[in-house]
């Protein structure tokens, strides 16, 4: 197929049709997947972004006829195994997104069929396991229990039988579990003024995320020790659930509605009350900003939420526009190697974090713009675990050859992904609002 000009108009994101009886349909699912992925064929600008676009020119490639034609239609379903959603070839490569007639949004096509799967098919137990994030969170804390899942984490015998059992890779370091977690340790300070007249709210709401909630509550805490320094009130969401975007990935469509239908309510008095809505993982932030919108693009509430859901430096970076954020640093960083996640850049927010902490004296940001090929549960699956790790070497190398001080992601699992790559190295790992927490001193370092 000859390459056609993409369209010079920024790409619009059409909402996802999935309760559309049609949507489910796998005869119009198999000839949408073969009009894209003859455009993808005659284009192959996508080649080096993740494994999914090398996975399917390979099949092509190995064919009878060296066409999609000659591929067998049965093994469209290893490019959609191979796809994790990070977004990244609809916003930076593709030219034929919409509004370009030829209409392909490949990661929607790909989430299409994890869904068509999951319905006909279901999920085997581990994809099961690891998209409950907030169930595994909540046994895994429980006292006594939580030293035992961290020690059976690290044991190289158990490692290898959940390898063999459940298909998690035994050499991907997994996080700990904390016994202390955000949501019952936060102490949210709401006692300031709130300033009016300015851009953004003056006041925070706090969605802890499973992941900071249940693994590195120490970033929960460091963001409300920011917002504290900064005199800007904030609580804490009080009925929270899991984002969906594991089920999403998963493809269980009708989880991440239920999942919505539990958070949005709390979320839209928030809202209506005018807070910020602000979380520390890009993919749930992510979910709010986009997923849930072109999901459920109706949903009045969905839309009001997104409207107030933040990324934490895209707030702080509001604030300093509005001359609110203090800037009175009293440590330096010295190098910082920092990695912006796939799930944080398709937000179109810029390299907020990157201009926040270059307002700390004496430090150099060096930014690595790359997919670290983690993503979420994808990297710990035994039959992914050495392709994520392949996707990332051009990161762990980046990262490395700054020489840092620090190595930092916005995406907490990014950079224990990274950390793992790297291997012995004396820079230590540390989320971006520990180092802005860390820059203001005093007196958190009393």
């Amino acid at each position: 197929m000859p390459i056609r000009e993409g369209s010079l108009e920024a790409p619009k994101r059409h909402p996802i049709d999935w309760k559309h009886p049609d949507f489910y349909n796998e005869a119009s699912l198999t000839q949408e997947m073969e009009r894209v992925f003859d455009i993808c064929h005659g284009c192959r600008r996508c080649v080096n972004l993740c494994t999914a676009f090398p996975r399917l020119f390979d099949l092509i490639d190995e064919s009878s006829t060296g066409e999609l034609d000659g591929v067998n239609k049965n093994q469209f379903t290893e490019v959609v195994d191979h796809c994790y959603l990070c977004d990244m070839c609809f916003m930076t490569k593709c030219p034929y997104v919409p509004p370009h007639e030829w209409n392909i949004d490949f990661p929607h096509l790909m989430l299409r069929a994890k869904a068509v799967k999951y319905k006909s098919k279901g999920a085997r137990f581990r994809d099961k396991l690891l998209s409950n994030t907030d169930l595994m969170g909540k046994l895994a804390t429980i006292p006594v229990v939580v030293q035992t899942v961290n020690a059976v984490n690290k044991t190289p015998a158990t490692r290898k039988l959940m390898d063999t059992m459940l298909g998690i890779h035994a050499d991907r370091k997994l996080p700990e579990y904390s016994a202390n977690t955000f949501r019952a340790n936060a102490k949210p300070n709401a006692t300031f003024a709130v300033v009016n007249g300015i851009k953004t709210p003056g006041k925070v709401a706090i969605y802890a995320t499973c992941y900071i909630n249940y693994n590195e509550p120490g970033i929960g805490h460091d963001l409300l020790a920011i917002l504290e320094h900064n005199e800007i009130p904030a609580c804490l969401v009080k009925n929270e659930a899991c984002c969906g975007m594991p089920k999403l990935e998963l493809g269980d469509l009708e989880a991440v509605e239920a999942l919505k239908n539990k958070n949005i309510p709390p979320l839209l008095k928030l809202a209506q009350e005018g807070y910020a809505i602000i979380s520390a993982v890009p993919s749930c932030t992510l979910m709010y900003k986009q997923e849930l919108p072109l999901m459920f693009p109706h949903d009045e509430a969905v839309q009001a939420v997104s409207a107030a859901m933040f990324d934490p430096f895209e707030y702080l970076s509001l604030r300093n526009q509005d001359n609110l954020l203090k800037t009175d640093f009293k440590n330096s960083l010295g190098n910082v190697a920092y990695h912006i996640p796939c799930h944080q850049r398709v937000q179109n927010i810029g390299k907020k974090t990157r201009d926040i902490l270059q307002l700390i004296p004496n430090t150099t940001i060096h930014v690595v713009e790359r997919c670290s090929g983690h993503d979420g549960t994808w990297g710990v699956k035994s039959e992914f675990f050495a392709d994520s790790m392949k996707i990332g070497r051009p990161v762990f190398k980046q990262m490395a050859t700054a020489n840092p001080d620090y190595i930092s992601s916005d995406c907490a699992i990014a950079a224990r992904h990274i950390e793992q790559g790297i291997g012995e190295n004396k820079a230590l790992k540390s989320h971006p609002l520990t180092l802005l927490r860390m820059a203001y001193g005093d007196p958190f370092d009393q």
